[in-house]
């Protein structure tokens, strides 16, 4: 069997282990096209030998830029990195400015792009990248060239035996592809991923992965320039297991039920809009339907892990399961049995809740510059606790520093940041690199994220406050979509709350409130900021004194990825949130 060290023996090894019918499937006009195992591979020799003769060097930056998951992207990405030159993934929704900074700053010398919305913006700022020689469309755009024309410049194989040379010297160690942290400040980092980074961190990962090898569908949507999405796509190409690319966001329920996969990834914040949905159904029920709904969801959110709750919850959950949670499996797809969450913080209740509806949602934690997985949770093993990010994964060392900064060692820790020899020192110390991070790990060796140590601050009193964890309590209230805590330096900790204004506006129909039509005239209506208020009173008693939040203040329009006030990964922009609103922070604090 193939051993895999570098990032394209993935492919090739599921060649000769599992030789799919169906390796990668994108949905085309409506129908779903599969590419089987041995097609993925011609294919991305075919770009490999179609780049050598474009004069693609090894070293040489490929950027990619896609808006939605999709098999070509694979193709190129393996086709790329096989011929020794380095992949550039990047967000497709940051703005222009940020696509010329990138593309400069990795001095990227082809771009391929998935449509033309993409195409708009990197032709609008072509002029001023002086690298880059040429773009590529995977969707027909008129007036931009096609990666049909790589594929049809390497069907002659005359040069595959170059292609196989370069392959046969590539090194573990050496750089595979640069991904641009998206950054909750100023400019993006080039995070330098080796082979060894992510091949290592797709294997140890592996160990937790409950799956069946060679027969197990996937659903994937995170954004694969992601590289928590594109370490789990190589995952599930060492374990024979087929991906389906989700069309979007919006048509994910829909893609579900059609596929029926068995394991899919998810930020938490779609977990928390999948309860909220699921909620909403169960409130609109009546008479017993209802009281049984929510009999089961009391039931669910006392959910603890390996029947620690007793033999009678157990039985109690075995008639939630029959009567109520087999209607939310159905309405996932019926098959699902691991959700992989990751890249922020998951509100126990939810872990709580999906885990006794018999849907395994398991946290991990991780870094771009870390491959990204450290530790995860895993329901085999009696590895899964939750309000924890699991165990590490094997090969992993962890160290809590004095300030309780999480300090890893690890095959899968980066080389560096590209061109940034400075901000790599800060990071990378004493052969550890310092995440940023604050957590404990306890006596069963599970780890436990406290707070990002550079968000938390100090009132004007002296003392420390954590908003995420704030935040993450608040944000339980169907009334809140988001909230960021402010209050560094000033005498008491305070929010901005952006209202699930859905949400709101049913619940003034449900009470035959008039409370406004527009966002702004809702907002200001006294009957909601009474009820907000009520809100915080109720999780303010989770916390110390110091930490409640004593005054707030609603926030009309919708936080977004495009309006800036999120980054990519759903985060939040902090120092750009706190700059928009800042008329509203001089009325809180005056």
């Amino acid at each position: 069997m193939t051993t895999i060290t570098r990032l394209f023996d993935f492919p090739h090894h599921q060649l000769k282990k599992f030789n799919l019918d169906k390796a990668l499937v994108t949905k085309y006009n409506g129908k779903w096209v599969a590419t089987s195992t041995k097609e993925y591979v011609d294919k991305a020799n075919q770009i490999s030998r179609g780049l050598l003769r474009l004069g693609v060097q090894p070293n040489d930056k490929i950027a990619i830029i896609s808006s939605n998951n999709r098999t070509e992207w694979n193709i190129t990405d393996i086709g790329v990195l096989q011929i020794g030159a380095q992949d550039v993934p990047i967000y497709p929704t940051i703005s222009q400015e940020d696509y010329q900074y990138v593309l400069n700053h990795s001095e990227a010398t082809y771009c391929f792009v998935s449509d033309d919305e993409v195409y708009q913006k990197v032709k609008n700022i072509n002029a001023n990248v002086p690298s880059l020689k040429g773009v590529y469309s995977f969707n027909d755009i008129d007036g931009c060239k096609s990666w049909n024309e790589v594929l049809e410049l390497g069907k002659d194989d005359s040069n595959q035996e170059e292609v196989e040379k370069i392959m046969a010297s590539i090194q573990e160690d050496d750089l595979a592809t640069l991904i641009y942290t998206s950054g909750t400040t100023g400019r993006p980092k080039g995070v330098m991923l080796s082979h060894k980074n992510i091949v290592s961190d797709a294997l140890n990962s592996s160990t937790r992965f409950p799956i069946v090898d060679g027969d197990t569908k996937s659903l994937s949507f995170l954004p694969v320039c992601h590289i928590y999405e594109r370490m789990l796509i190589y995952l599930y190409q060492y374990r024979g297991v087929t991906i389906y690319f989700a069309e979007s966001l919006e048509t994910i329920s829909d893609n579900l039920k059609e596929i029926q996969p068995h394991v899919m990834t998810a930020v938490p914040r779609l977990l928390e809009k999948v309860y909220d949905k699921i909620i909403a159904k169960g409130t609109d029920l009546t008479g017993v339907k209802k009281k049984l709904f929510f009999w089961a969801v009391e039931l669910g959110l006392e959910y603890k892990p390996y029947g620690a709750n007793g033999w009678w919850y157990e039985k109690k959950l075995d008639v939630a399961r029959k009567l109520i949670f087999s209607k939310w499996q159905e309405a996932l797809g019926g098959n699902l049995k691991l959700i992989a969450s990751g890249s922020a913080a998951l509100q126990p209740r939810l872990a709580r809740i999906f885990n006794a509806a018999g849907i395994g949602v398991m946290e991990g934690y991780g870094l771009t510059e870390t491959s990204p997985v450290i530790s995860v949770n895993e329901k085999e093993n009696n590895g899964f606790k939750i309000g924890t990010v699991g165990r590490l994964i094997p090969n992993t060392e962890v160290k809590i520093a004095e300030d309780g900064e999480i300090l890893v060692k690890g095959p899968q820790v980066m080389l560096g940041y590209y061109k940034d020899e400075e901000k790599t020192n800060e990071v990378l110390k004493d052969g550890y690199f310092h995440t940023g991070d604050i957590g404990e790990i306890d006596s069963d060796g599970f780890l436990r994220i406290t707070d990002r140590k550079k968000e938390m601050f100090k009132t004007s009193g002296g003392k420390y406050v954590a908003p995420q964890l704030i935040e993450n309590t608040m944000k339980q209230s169907r009334f809140i979509e988001q909230i960021m805590v402010i209050g560094e330096g000033e005498k008491m900790p305070a929010a901005f709350i952006q209202p699930n204004f859905e949400f709101l506006k049913e619940w003034a129909e449900r009470k035959n409130l008039q409370i406004g039509n527009s966002n702004e005239e809702i907002i200001s209506h006294q009957i909601v900021i009474d009820r907000y208020q009520k809100e915080m009173d109720l999780h303010n008693q989770k916390f110390g004194k110091w930490e409640r939040v004593k005054r707030f203040e609603l926030t009309p329009e919708e936080w977004s990825i495009d309006a800036g006030h999120l980054t990519p990964t759903m985060k939040l922009r902090r120092k750009i949130i706190k700059e928009k609103y800042k008329e509203l922070y001089s009325k809180i604090y005056g």
